[in-house]
């Protein structure tokens, strides 16, 4: 069965072509400025050719969205392209997960249900390196355990940028050395090394918290920066996030 998921994040929307359980290709499109679904239509069906994608061949559409104003946009898009309402899934969505909030974002219960169903031993923890940076840990039952929401690393960077007058733009990539003498290097070094202090000080605290040694994954835009950092980032999976939207919407 073939199935195109689809993340609405408050930075990007990210697409996935699913063979069965096997995500085979993925594109990302900037979330904003807000388009109309007129032309999120054309935009998706240009992406489609490109990826060399025929919608007739596509079984399931399945929509996990953090942005509600842009949901019904996407979804009327999708309904013209296939002809057939797509699959909403949220935190309300049942699973094997038991999210334990009504507040609950979609991205990180599909997180959650991602590592139950990818990673089953054990407790997990997921750093989801987005707009926000969220670290979610989830027990072998399929209890979550709780959640830490963060600034996120681009957020951060935006801001400092456009809040003082003489820092640049930089690259977000791992500097020479810890203390730099110009500014990008400095920068690099405050954003690459000030956020990885804080991740690894959130898998030390909630490894004592929990009683174990939890299996870490990262997710989002920029875990591949900080991934090759660390031993305590067991694996880096950009798809994560659509692996669990998907596993939400498989059997819908």
């Amino acid at each position: 069965m073939n199935s195109i998921v689809i993340n609405i994040g408050n930075t990007n929307i990210r697409f996935g072509l699913f063979d069965d359980d096997n995500c085979d290709i993925s594109w990302i499109i900037n979330t904003k400025p807000y388009r109309t679904s007129d032309e999120l239509q054309m935009q998706f069906m240009m992406m489609y050719q490109t990826h060399k994608i025929d919608a007739e061949n596509i079984d399931k559409v399945i929509i996990g969205s953090v942005v509600p104003q842009l949901t019904y946009d996407i979804t009327r898009a999708i309904e013209k392209i296939h002809g057939k309402k797509p699959i909403i899934v949220d935190r309300n969505t049942p699973s094997g997960v038991e999210p334990k909030s009504k507040q609950m974002g979609t991205d990180i219960y599909a997180n959650l249900v991602a590592a139950h169903h990818l990673y089953p031993e054990g407790k997990k923890i997921i750093f989801d390196f987005g707009t926000a940076l969220t670290a979610s840990c989830i027990d072998a039952k399929g209890e979550t355990i709780g959640v830490i929401i963060a600034p996120g690393i681009i957020t951060s960077l935006n801001s400092l940028i456009h809040d003082t007058a003489q820092l640049p733009e930089i690259e977000l990539i791992k500097p020479t050395k810890v203390l730099g003498l110009d500014t990008v290097s400095c920068m690099q070094s405050g954003m690459v090394y000030g956020f990885l202090g804080m991740v690894e000080g959130f898998i030390s605290r909630i490894n004592e918290e929990v009683n174990e040694d939890c299996f870490v994954i990262a997710t989002g835009g920029v875990s591949h920066v900080y991934k090759p950092l660390t031993e305590k980032i067991h694996i880096a999976d950009r798809l994560h996030t659509l692996k669990g939207l998907y596993f939400l919407g498989k059997d819908l």
